[in-house]
């Protein structure tokens, strides 16, 4: 083949497609590479869908694990979608660069940072809110009709989206200092795990199409 076929065949191939680069990380059938930290009853998997709801107020969260026998699977620059939808006055969270340290008696995480989920009125941080970070006094979507939730972490900066509109763009200052009961809400050097949170036994969310990317 000469050189000028050669380029003409290379010109004419398809680029190549980045759904290749996405990992799906919930199968529909079970909870194969996750992991709970408590309460893992809260979690179930029912007509396809991942349902969170606590049995108690005590906070419990889905870590995913892949493949590993111990440990967790660690996410330093990535893009994160999820379809979520929730019952009434439900409470929930992602939670990204996270590990199972505890922070009180009530389990809440003590590193990373939470994307809330909340169609509680009387929670006033609303859906998409970077929890305690960058709070929406408004949610941006109906939390009882199925909508996508985008996190995409690169670097110092994180981005979240609710139906492909942008809501959050936050980048972490250099020596950042939080309030004493929320020191770990940074990113980590190497990064961190992804974690599902059951809130409480009256929040009940439901999950489908969880799927991540890594970035450079």
């Amino acid at each position: 083949m000469n050189r000028l076929v050669f380029f003409v065949v290379l010109a004419s191939m398809p680029a190549a497609s980045n759904a290749d680069d996405w990992k799906l990380l919930f199968n529909g059938k079970d909870l194969a590479g996750w992991r709970a930290n408590l309460d893992p009853a809260a979690f179930t998997v029912v007509n396809g869908m991942l349902r969170i709801n606590a049995s108690s107020q005590t906070r419990a969260h889905l870590f995913y694990v892949g493949d590993r026998q111990d440990g967790l699977e660690s996410f330093k620059n990535f893009e994160l979608e999820a379809t979520v939808r929730a019952e009434p006055n439900s409470n929930g969270g992602i939670f990204v660069h996270t590990d199972m340290s505890t922070r009180d008696n009530r389990k809440h995480l003590a590193r990373g940072y939470e994307v809330q989920l909340n169609s509680a009125a009387q929670e006033k941080r609303k859906t998409g809110s970077l929890y305690a970070v960058v709070d929406l006094q408004e949610s941006p979507v109906d939390e009882s009709e199925w909508f996508t939730v985008r996190v995409v972490v690169s670097g110092k900066r994180i981005t979240v989206s609710l139906n492909g509109e942008e809501v959050v763009d936050y980048t972490e200052p250099p020596d950042v200092v939080r309030p004493q009961n929320r020191s770990g809400r940074v990113f980590a050097e190497n990064g961190g795990a992804i974690a599902l949170q059951a809130h409480d036994p009256s929040s009940v969310w439901y999950f489908r199409d969880i799927r991540v990317k890594r970035l450079p």
